[in-house]
């Protein structure tokens, strides 16, 4: 994460835990509240007129949903990184949000400080997901047919690396230095990977990969 603070924004419906959450952020430095929003057309309206760095979004709420406001955030091409916070630990709402393109699935229960830990590792371009929800999103791969190993799948080395990156938890940009190539390049990868997999997004990517190892150890 760079040393440039990080422009958030908090949309949920329920005031004690937005209030709570933006004292929480206020705490740390290397975020800075700009804007909150007590319902979904408020927030996507924050969103698209700010363009915050990290925009935090509540999954269940009465006008849009955060699945909604997450999907038009995507097809706006807005360079935001949204992370669902919510009390769901359902794995069919985990799913939807990451395959919706959500940076991080959080729930609301977490202790401050690990709530922290996580808004960095994704301000600093990974992806999170609440601890004891990966096995969820694990149970929701296995049950679904899936290549059983990398040369199954016909990735290429290339390929192979770059799903260990993402496995690693890092974003586009990070794995086109780690690699020194660019970050359009490692998009188009990412692509044939998840089209390979026969997956939709680049956690359930990670989950798989991860899932492969440990069956291989």
């Amino acid at each position: 994460m760079s040393d440039t603070p990080q422009r958030v924004v908090i949309v949920d419906d329920h005031p004690l835990f937005r209030k709570g959450l933006a004292q929480l952020l206020q705490t740390i430095p290397t975020f800075t509240l700009v804007g909150e929003a007590a319902c979904g057309t408020d927030g996507l309206g924050l969103a698209c007129e700010l363009h915050p760095d990290l925009l935090l979004l509540d999954l269940n709420m009465k006008d849009l949903s955060g699945l909604q406001v997450l999907r038009a955030v995507r097809e706006a091409q807005l360079d935001t990184r949204v992370v669902m916070i919510t009390v769901s630990d359902h794995g069919d709402d985990l799913v939807a949000a990451l395959r919706g393109g959500a940076d991080g699935y959080l729930l609301k229960d977490m202790e401050p400080e690990q709530m922290l830990e996580s808004l960095r590792n994704v301000a600093a371009g990974r992806t999170v997901i609440a601890e004891n929800l990966t096995h969820l999103l694990a149970a929701a791969l296995r049950a679904e047919r899936r290549p059983e190993s990398s040369a199954e799948a016909g990735l290429t080395e290339q390929e192979q690396r770059i799903l260990e990156l993402i496995a690693g938890g890092l974003s586009n940009k990070l794995i086109g230095r780690e690699l020194d190539i660019a970050e359009g390049t490692v998009k188009v990868h990412v692509k044939h990977i998840l089209r390979k997999l026969g997956l939709r997004s680049r956690v359930e990517a990670a989950v798989w990969a991860v899932e492969r190892q440990r069956a291989a150890d």
